[in-house]
C-alpha cells in the first residue's frame, strides 16, 4: 500500500495494476518480467528526472524502459545519454524505432535484455517503475554495479532497506504518485 505523509491516502497493489492498460492481455512466460507495461505519466516522469538533478552528458538508465519516455525526456530535456533496458521484444522494437524516428539514436541507446543481468556501471542516474518485489531483487544489481555518486529514483515503490534521500508526492489526474530518491553515497 502507498500512503501519504500528511493523510491516510492507500491504494492496493491490485487496484494499480487494474487500472494499467491491457494488464489482464500482459503474460509472464519469462520469470525475469520484473513489471507490466504501464507507463509513467509524463509530468512524472520530468519531475522524476529534476528530483535526480541530471545534469547533460550524465548518463540515465530505465530498467524496464517501455515506451522510452524517460531515457527520451532525459536526452531531451536534459541534454542526458539515456539506456533504456526492455525485456519483452515487442517493446522494445517499437522503442528503438521511435528513439529512430525521433533522431535520438546519438544520445539514447535501447536495449533488448535483462535488467537483473545487465552492466549498470556507467549509469549516473537509474530510474525504476516497479514493483517493490522487483526492487529488491534489482538490489544487489545495482549495489554491485552502481558508483558511489549515482542516483536512483523510483516511482511509487521503495526500495527497502535503503535509505530514502528525498520522497515526493504527486497528484495527476487524481492519482498519487511517490517518487522516491536514493543516493548510493547515502543507502
Amino acid at each position: 500500500m502507498i500512503s501519504s505523509f500528511g493523510g491516510a491516502v492507500a491504494i492496493p497493489i491490485a487496484l494499480l495494476l487494474f487500472a494499467a492498460p491491457d494488464v489482464d492481455a500482459q503474460k509472464y512466460t519469462d520469470p525475469d518480467t520484473l513489471a507490466p507495461a504501464f507507463p509513467t505519466p509524463q509530468v512524472v516522469v520530468d519531475h522524476m528526472l529534476q528530483l535526480a538533478q541530471v545534469k547533460p552528458n550524465e548518463t540515465v538508465y530505465d530498467l524496464g524502459c517501455g515506451d522510452g519516455r524517460i531515457v527520451i525526456t532525459a536526452a531531451q530535456k536534459f541534454r542526458a545519454h539515456g539506456v533504456g533496458i526492455e525485456i519483452r521484444r515487442e517493446i522494445y522494437e517499437t522503442t528503438l524505432g521511435k528513439v529512430s524516428s525521433l533522431g535520438l539514436s546519438d544520445l539514447v541507446k535501447i536495449v533488448h535484455g535483462n535488467a537483473l543481468k545487465y552492466d549498470l556501471g556507467p549509469a549516473d542516474v537509474v530510474t525504476l517503475y516497479l514493483m517493490t518485489g522487483s526492487n529488491e531483487r534489482l538490489k544487489p544489481v545495482l549495489e554491485r554495479y552502481l558508483k558511489t555518486t549515482a542516483r536512483v529514483v523510483s516511482h511509487n515503490f521503495e526500495i527497502k532497506g535503503w535509505k530514502v534521500a528525498q520522497v515526493e508526492k504527486m497528484m495527476v489526474d487524481d492519482r498519487p504518485h511517490m517518487i522516491y530518491l536514493y543516493r548510493l553515497d547515502s543507502k
